[in-house]
């Protein structure tokens, strides 16, 4: 049975807090595993979320940031050490190149994994796979940043009724769904349009267009929310986001789940983070993060 929720490692900003480690999002997508955003003690809470290396199949850095990428050299080196058998890709901005690498080679240890490196310059469609496309999208911050968004194709939902209408039952239902067509029927005739799922991972950023295009349509919104609205003036002079801007973002984009995330040590209300996200007319599903959170994808409409 495929699995596709995400499990929150650490929600802090800059610092960890007693209750909050540095970033880390691991994407658990049919098999796969995207971890996002690997800070500063990102291993040990792995362990504690039951996130095994074996688990990992691509590591997606937005910036480099020290508490967004500080924990690239242990997830790396348990990687190797773990001898992970499968396949490991990096996506990272290919201006860190030079602390991608620092990080990779911090110390010593022995290489035993394909690790592919795949930097990224531009915005656009960076991974494509059997079960979904992975794109990338600019943002604004002091630093070169990039946002990630997975996208599912479409398919179709067979309509039993319209079967039915159509005289079509047993193994003919297999041929029109492999074929598209069978005699004067095709599959548009006996099914709907069933809408592949949508995620989007958001971090370090002022409002820019490419916060719209990445959280467009999405069923899981992961978004940072470093302040709160009285504090917008500094959310915009260090590159950041608001609660009420992150909600307004959820809420022009359609976005049926919510999260937020990457708070600043200066709060100790989480409940305000939430309030402020409707106050701005979002009226999905919310969810204000904390470590080892476990968030399932929704459902398909």
């Amino acid at each position: 049975m495929s699995v596709r929720e995400l499990v929150v490692l650490g929600t802090a900003s800059q610092v960890p807090t007693r209750h909050r480690n540095h970033n880390g999002y691991l994407l658990r997508w049919d098999g796969e595993g995207l971890l996002f955003d690997p800070g500063e003690g990102t291993q040990r809470q792995m362990l504690r979320a039951g996130v095994a290396a074996h688990d990992l199949h691509r590591i997606c850095v937005t910036h480099f940031h020290g508490d967004h990428s500080l924990g690239l050299a242990g997830v790396i080196q348990r990687i190797n050490l773990d001898r992970v058998p499968h396949e490991v890709t990096a996506h990272y901005p290919h201006s860190g190149q030079r602390f991608f690498d620092r990080l990779r080679y911090a110390t010593a240890y022995r290489e035993t994994v394909a690790l592919t490196q795949a930097p990224v310059a531009a915005d656009g469609v960076i991974a494509t796979t059997p079960s979904y496309t992975l794109e990338a999208r600019k943002l604004s911050h002091p630093v070169e940043s990039f946002g990630y968004r997975l996208v599912e194709a479409d398919g179709r939902r067979i309509l039993p009724q319209l079967l039915a209408e159509h005289g079509i039952k047993g193994p003919d239902v297999g041929r029109i769904q492999r074929e598209g067509a069978l005699g004067d029927v095709s599959l548009d005739d006996v099914s709907e349009l069933r809408r592949g799922q949508r995620f989007a991972f958001v971090m370090d950023t002022r409002l820019c267009d490419g916060v719209q295009a990445l959280a467009e349509g999405c069923d899981l919104l992961v978004i940072e929310s470093t302040f709160l609205d009285e504090d917008e003036q500094l959310a915009i002079d260090h590159g950041h986001l608001t609660a009420g801007q992150a909600g307004r973002v959820a809420k022009d984009a359609g976005v049926r789940h919510l999260v937020l995330t990457h708070f600043s040590q200066r709060y100790s209300e989480p409940d305000e983070f939430e309030r402020q996200a409707r106050a701005a007319g979002f009226e999905g599903e919310l969810t204000v993060a904390h470590d080892l959170l476990r968030v399932p994808v929704p459902k398909r409409r």
